[in-house]
């Protein structure tokens, strides 16, 4: 799992580190003092859990978390109970009070691996879901999913042969799919990596169909996705 240290703290931090890299089922992928510099992080690596602190400069861990949409697993590091409640509240994995021991420290790793093993394997083995359709039921593969286009209370799912509509938040929905999978170009779009077949200035190709990508996003799709697996330079 590719871990993110966030803490103001450079002894707090350097434990952490410490106690990541003795553990083989962890790597540390990213180390910083704020939440400032945690969000510029997360746009150029995937992470998949984040040791955070909520004490910092500027912006809390706690409000941090509050501005992402697309949450990795969090384990939240302070010297302050007080903040557990509203950390649970967050769906944080766990909630480690500094001094942290090795052992506590271990509880919670293990923790976050069941969550990250539990994810995985439902985006691996399940991918099929079904939507609501009037008052049927409709199984699709999420697999065949081209792009989901956000239409105020609704969403549309763009399929090669058909469109579905469901009620549902275009935030909900990302969160229920793979963000291995699928991108969000736009506020209004979300699309499937695997469909992708062009991206030209400000438009993404998909089937054929011309969709908007923000300046933003398409620095961090070329630099998640594409400059990954580019084979000509």
């Amino acid at each position: 799992m590719k871990c993110l240290v966030v803490d103001d703290e450079p002894i707090a931090r350097g434990g952490i580190i410490d106690y990541i890299e003795k553990l083989d089922f962890l790597e540390v992928s990213g180390v910083c003092s704020s939440a400032i510099e945690a969000a510029e992080i997360l746009k150029k690596k995937d992470i998949d859990l984040i040791f955070l602190d909520i004490q910092m400069p500027h912006l809390t861990g706690l409000e941090f978390l509050e501005t992402l949409e697309n949450k990795p697993l969090t384990i939240l590091a302070t010297a302050y109970s007080e903040y557990a409640l509203e950390g649970f509240r967050l769906q944080v994995v766990d909630y480690l009070l500094k001094p942290i021991t090795f052992k506590r420290f271990f509880q919670a790793a293990l923790k976050a691996k069941e969550a990250f093993e539990l994810k995985s394997h439902v985006y691996n083995e399940n991918t099929s879901v079904y939507v609501r359709q009037g008052d049927s039921f409709v199984k699709i593969a999420w697999t065949d999913i081209l792009y989901v286009e956000s239409m105020q209370n609704y969403l549309k799912l763009h399929f090669n042969d058909k469109t579905l509509i469901i009620h549902q938040t275009m935030t909900s929905l990302e969160d229920m799919l793979p963000k291995d999978s699928f991108f969000r170009i736009h506020k209004s779009f979300l699309v499937n990596i695997a469909h992708i077949e062009m991206i030209n200035g400000g438009r993404i190709f998909v089937d054929n169909r011309e969709l908007p990508i923000s300046r933003q996003r398409k620095d961090e799709l070329l630099n998640t996705v594409v400059y990954k697996n580019l084979i000509s330079k």
